[in-house]
């Protein structure tokens, strides 16, 4: 994206089209942005949608549609040219791993391998259980490193040995669905 930037700014302006002197430098910017800004916004989000395994992609139709109810006229063909942009900013690299792609694969598989499990159910649960962790991340993992070395004071070797287990997202996915699927099971005796 900053690419594009620096290339949109240093663009000279074509012949014949008059240039409003900026007061600034952000002003420049903010000019030459604010037509394609939300063009490019969405162009991220319709790129997300298409990566999300539990959403249907926006497909090109709906995604024009959209953006003519909010005042922005483009059509598909600068739609895909500002989705490539996108992706030329990202270096094509779109697969970051994090633990909710993992819980979704698993949970996929699960559901696949195991038809009477309650996936919607389930999918709910992690989600929470996920935000959970996310929020207490350090206080968690600090507790599983004091009980895993059983040591209130691990050394600095062992808390190096233990940094592969924090960036687990594996098993991090596993232990989502684990205390997801014993909180459901619960849930279910209480009912």
């Amino acid at each position: 994206m900053v690419k594009y930037i620096e290339d949109f700014i240093t663009a000279p302006t074509p012949k014949g089209a008059t240039s409003n002197r900026p007061r600034s430098y952000e002003d420049a910017v903010y000019n030459k942005l604010k037509d394609k800004f939300p063009l490019i916004i969405f162009s991220c989000v319709q790129l997300a949608s298409k990566l999300s395994l539990h959403s249907h992609m926006i497909d090109n139709n709906t995604a024009v549609h959209f953006l003519h109810s909010v005042s922005c006229t483009v059509s598909k063909q600068t739609l895909l040219e500002s989705e490539l942009m996108v992706l030329k900013g990202l270096k094509f690299r779109l697969n970051v791993l994090n633990p909710l792609t993992y819980v979704e694969i698993l949970l996929e598989v699960l559901g696949h391998n195991e038809p009477s499990v309650p996936m919607k159910h389930l999918y709910h649960y992690c989600h929470h259980v996920l935000q959970f962790i996310s929020l207490e991340r350090t206080a968690i993992y600090e507790t599983l490193l004091m009980t895993t070395t059983e040591r209130v004071s691990p050394s600095r070797e062992q808390r190096e040995q233990f940094v592969p287990v924090t960036e687990d997202c594996m098993l991090l996915g596993v232990g989502v669905i684990a205390v997801a699927a014993f909180i459901l099971r619960k849930w279910e005796q209480v009912k």
